[in-house]
């Protein structure tokens, strides 16, 4: 099939471009820039270039394939809110273009915005929280099912290797400028986690499943300390590792201490069953204590 992917040259779309390419799929990458659009042709990859913002490009994108992925989202959180709305929009734009044809739809979304905060992982059943501004993209889903779009989501957890992790570099950056690596508290809070590798596999695993309104986690780990992250951190940029209190965490980590005090474990039960998806990457763990804390 042919695959429009937004976010093609990206972390995740990056090592997705090549898993759909070996498993007999075309690609047609959307990127806003030429290095991005060399790093697609590179790949085997056909180029659109285009944006999320810009909707005439992903209408064009959607409209010359018989699928779409979704992975890219703007991910300057100074402007979360507006980052989300583009997002809706985007979806709402693809959609659009795929009602009534039964191409399958993947939509981007996270883990974090189906955890309650009660300690118990989310799963893909869980409901979402209000609290999370992309939350709504999922509601936008809803309603194209509804609207007979063949379109599911995959939800991401700190999705990993020895160059990105999720949330983790902000918390790495914070533990250089501060000498300190830090936790809240016992440091007992978890974060879940996957692979690249498997990730990419997800989605290809999930684009050709197509079950309308399926939900899906890109969870290998459903809990990593906050403190087994902070120590990991420590050893690599060679600081002490700290506990703060509660009460410090928002001077202490700034936007990022609504994160650092959240237990935001997340399942991939229901996953590994409907997609006989097992991942087979490094943890995440390790790729913290592989990686060059001079280039990080």
């Amino acid at each position: 099939m042919r695959i429009f992917v937004t976010g093609a040259p990206g972390f995740i779309g990056s090592r997705l471009v090549p898993e759909l390419i070996q498993s007999g799929h075309q690609v047609l990458g959307l990127t806003r820039s030429e290095a991005g659009a060399e790093t697609l042709r590179k790949l085997g990859a056909e180029v659109l270039h285009g944006n999320i913002e810009d909707l005439d490009s992903l209408r064009k994108g959607a409209a010359d394939s018989e699928g779409v992925i979704h992975l890219a989202f703007n991910h300057d959180f100074s402007q979360f809110q507006k980052n989300c709305e583009d997002d809706r929009a985007a979806i709402t734009a693809i959609g659009d273009v795929l009602l009534g044809s039964n191409r399958p739809f993947i939509v981007t979304s996270g883990t974090a915005i189906a955890n309650s905060g009660d300690g118990k992982p989310a799963t893909e059943e869980s409901p979402t929280s209000s609290w999370n501004p992309r939350a709504a993209a999922e509601g936008v889903v809803k309603d194209l099912v509804a609207r007979g779009v063949n379109v599911s989501i995959v939800r991401l957890a700190q999705i990993h290797d020895t160059h990105k992790q999720g949330l983790i570099p902000y918390f790495t950056a914070i533990a250089r400028e501060k000498r300190a690596a830090a936790y809240v508290g016992d440091g007992s809070n978890r974060f879940s986690a996957a692979h690249v590798s498997d990730t990419a596999r997800l989605y290809r695993l999930a684009f050709e499943k197509a079950e309308p309104g399926a939900i899906y986690h890109a969870v290998d780990e459903e809990g990593v300390s906050m403190k087994a992250i902070a120590e990991a951190q420590g050893r690599g940029l060679k600081v002490p590792v700290i506990s703060i209190k509660p009460e410090e965490a928002e001077a202490h980590f700034g936007w990022l201490g609504h994160f650092a005090n959240q237990d935001l474990s997340a399942s991939s039960a229901i996953t590994r069953k409907k997609l006989n998806w097992t991942p087979t990457g490094p943890d995440l763990i390790t790729d913290l204590n592989n990686m060059d804390y001079t280039q990080a």
